[in-house]
């Protein structure tokens, strides 16, 4: 169990599962709908069975680019410790209970989560031919708040999409920067990337911008959730202080010339920044409205 958790970096599941629950909290306080304990878990369920498989999908896939990369060589699969045909297994049981999970919320859920399948597998690939594979990561975990909101409403809705915009440029940016570990090997390889294609200043200066306009859509949601529950202003608020905070401080911290801290903008500051601003905008709005 613990290389299946090594695996898939089950950790890095805290990334995005906070916005799932956001996307579930503005169902659920709609008028016409009420919070049902199945419901949560069934989004957990699909959040982290989606996860999972397209994580172990993309551990598969790179098995021989990770052994022949330093950096990466140790990971569970080149390392020996998971197979691949175990890999693979673990694979189609995770992506069989999303579906599964899925079709137990709603109608629309199943017939979307053979799309969403493809949209976090096929990520896998996409080094193999466009730079622009930083922009389909973000979209594949830009489908948290957006499917959560789905999975109670069984429609769509403007602030959840724009949540989801949020997620994929927040997303992007942040693996543009854990990018430019990889270039010189990258370039070697001939694999796609921001950092291979524009070089490391210039993707550093798309991955501030990228992030720039995150704080921005940022500002405006808040804006927007202020209007419909003032009662809430200091923890809108604050989450907005916080996770802008958050950008702004992991893109300080990192420079071409200097990527030792990479770990601690990757990891440590993606994920508090997801978890405090979740949990503020959640509370606020289920305590203070």
């Amino acid at each position: 169990m613990r290389d299946y958790f090594s695996l898939v970096t089950f950790s890095h599941t805290i990334f995005a599962l906070p916005f799932a629950l956001l996307g579930f909290t503005l169902a659920v306080i709609q008028p016409d709908y009420a919070f049902e304990w199945t419901d949560l878990l069934l989004v957990i369920g699909c959040m982290v069975f989606a996860r999972s498989a397209a994580m172990g999908f993309n551990r598969l896939v790179d098995r021989n680019i990770d052994a022949a990369n330093e950096r990466t060589a140790t990971r569970d699969i080149p390392a020996g410790r998971i197979s691949p045909m175990r890999a693979k297994v673990f694979i189609a049981i995770n992506a069989v209970l999303f579906i599964v999970c899925a079709g137990l919320l709603n109608t629309l859920c199943l017939v979307l989560s053979p799309l969403a399948l493809a949209i976090v597998l096929g990520y896998s690939y996409t080094k193999l031919f466009t730079w622009l594979c930083h922009l389909v990561l973000g979209l594949g975990l830009a489908l948290a708040p957006i499917g959560a909101y789905i999975a109670i409403t069984g429609v769509f809705d403007v602030l959840p999409i724009i949540y989801g915009v949020i997620v994929l440029l927040w997303v992007a940016g942040f693996d543009i920067i854990y990018a430019l570990q990889d270039e010189a090997f990258d370039l070697e390889q001939k694999l796609n990337s921001i950092p291979t294609r524009f070089g490391g200043s210039s993707a550093l200066r798309l991955s501030r911008l990228l992030h720039l306009c995150c704080i921005l859509l940022l500002s405006y949601v808040s804006w927007t959730l202020y209007n419909q529950y003032p009662a809430a202003w200091m923890p809108i608020l604050l989450s907005w202080v916080l996770f802008a905070g958050a950008l702004v401080y992991q893109q300080s911290i990192v420079s071409e010339a200097d990527l030792s801290r990479v770990g601690r903008a990757f990891f440590t500051t993606n994920g508090v920044a997801s978890i405090a601003y979740a949990s503020l905008v959640i509370g606020g709005i289920l305590l203070l409205s």
